[in-house]
């Protein structure tokens, strides 16, 4: 399912005192990648989820200025989010590391990435092939789209088949 949030909505606002509120007294940073930094996200991304994910960040690191921010902490990558990846508009991929989670990192990373989406001109996100809905929903408000089963993800090659020879 894909949703859509409004980025003038006043939830984006409520959730940036709820991430400041969580990340309050941390070390953690929540900035815009830069290019030279796309190899280490690029290995970051392979190792925690997965390579469709690693195309969707060279795409969204390619942007000026890029479409990726990130949070660390003492010099260590603890998550990111993209936008502008698949599609115009599209919030995503985004993640944290499986140890990192429960600390705010991810709604720092999702407020900051709505922010700079609408100060590049959106109106709304639209986030694709939404996983958790219901976090996604109280967090920003955001609403199903509804379809007809298709979606931008449909006829997706996927490994290994893709390396299949169709004459065979």
């Amino acid at each position: 399912m894909d949703m859509l949030v409004n980025l003038f909505s006043p939830r984006i606002d409520a959730l940036g005192l709820r991430a400041a509120k969580a990340l309050d007294g941390s070390a953690i940073t929540i900035r815009r990648a830069i290019p030279p930094e796309l190899h280490i996200l690029q290995d970051w991304t392979r190792a925690h989820f997965s390579p469709y994910w690693v195309s969707e960040v060279t795409v969204a690191m390619a942007h000026q200025p890029p479409g990726c921010l990130i949070a660390t902490e003492g010099g260590s990558l603890l998550g990111f989010a993209c936008y502008d990846a698949t599609a115009r508009g599209f919030f995503g991929p985004t993640g944290v590391a499986e140890t990192q989670r429960g600390r705010g990192i991810g709604l720092a990373l999702l407020h900051q990435t709505l922010v700079a989406m609408k100060s590049q001109g959106h109106a709304y996100a639209i986030i694709g092939a939404v996983g958790p809905v219901d976090f996604y929903a109280e967090a920003v408000g955001a609403m199903p789209i509804p379809t007809d089963s298709g979606d931008i993800y449909q006829g997706l090659l996927r490994a290994p088949a893709a390396f299949k020879d169709p004459g065979q």
